[in-house]
């Protein structure tokens, strides 16, 4: 009776290892094929090509600026979304990266970057500043098994699931200023605020939506009473005071553009609203809530000026 037990236990390892030994399991850079060409079927995309490390792309817009070298500091804005539709940030308002273009894989979530894909195709298939790309990339070049961010299976709004290839669109900027200046001029367009709107010199746009009545002007050395209002272009607020009675700002503190706006334009009962360029703003560095190259909104009413 032990005999045949013994031999039975035997016959069926060896099986069981046959078994495992013929199964056809895929490799991840096959995994990653598959699931990303399955992605591109479902959703009609075409035309992209297969670079040789397995990232799929293709150049919507070439550049006509510098080449990108890795010490360059790039400006880019993107968007991206995982393959499994899980994931996706989309805001080009909210999403911008400022840094060196050798360091991009390590600047990590929740930037959308982080990963070797994203600094490989801006150097080496993108290559020039000015320039937009749709790549794809495979999961061993972005967050792999580990995923990225928070939630989980079924909280998956803030997180990147492990082996999940990504879809993204990126732009690297060539001009800042001319960059930012486009953006304003079609969210004028877009808010219908037409010829109330107007650019000065300095390069910030205003709208005098009540004119002042004091006679007090503002200087560098004013401190001036105000309720106020910053926004990012998409509407995300990102400081405010609105309560009665106002608080008391300095002109020093305040951002380049709102500074020399309110020194030009406003008195005492103005309501102004200032759409400031992000060299006039808080510029490449990101400052708490506010992205790198964020062109600010800022909503003022002047109640006093001392």
């Amino acid at each position: 009776m032990k005999q045949t037990t013994f031999t039975f236990l035997f016959f069926t390892v060896i099986a069981l290892a046959s078994c495992r030994k013929d199964k056809n399991e895929l490799t991840l850079n096959e995994y990653d094929d598959e699931q990303i060409q399955t992605y591109m079927t479902v959703n009609g995309v075409s035309g992209l090509t297969r670079d040789t490390s397995g990232m799929f792309y293709k150049t919507i817009s070439p550049g006509i600026g510098a080449p990108i070298e890795y010490s360059d500091n790039v400006a880019i804005v993107y968007t991206v979304q995982s393959i499994d539709g899980k994931y996706a940030s989309t805001d080009t308002v909210a999403n911008h990266y400022q840094g060196f273009a050798g360091q991009i894989a390590n600047t990590g979530f929740p930037l959308g970057f982080g990963v070797i894909g994203v600094q490989r195709a801006v150097h080496d298939l993108l290559k020039r500043k000015g320039g937009s790309i749709r790549v794809i990339i495979p999961s061993r070049l972005d967050y792999g098994v580990a995923g990225a961010g928070s939630g989980s299976s079924s909280v998956s709004a803030g997180r990147i699931a492990g082996n999940q290839s990504l879809d993204l669109y990126i732009h690297v900027v060539d001009n800042q200023a001319q960059h930012d200046k486009i953006a304003i001029q079609k969210f004028i367009a877009n808010s219908n605020l037409g010829s109330s709107v107007f650019e000065d010199p300095d390069g910030y746009f205003y709208n005098i939506r009540t004119p002042g009545t004091g006679t007090v002007p503002i200087t560098e050395n004013s401190t001036i009473s105000v309720t106020y209002t910053a926004r990012l272009l998409n509407g995300t607020i990102v400081d405010q005071y609105n309560n009665a009675g106002g608080t008391v700002l300095e002109i020093p503190s305040l951002i380049a553009g709102v500074r020399a706006g309110l020194k030009k334009h406003a008195t005492a009962g103005s309501l102004i609203t200032f759409i400031i360029p992000s060299a006039k703003a808080y510029g490449k560095v990101a400052n708490g809530a506010i992205p790198a190259n964020s062109i600010i909104r800022f909503e003022v009413q002047v109640i006093a000026v001392n």
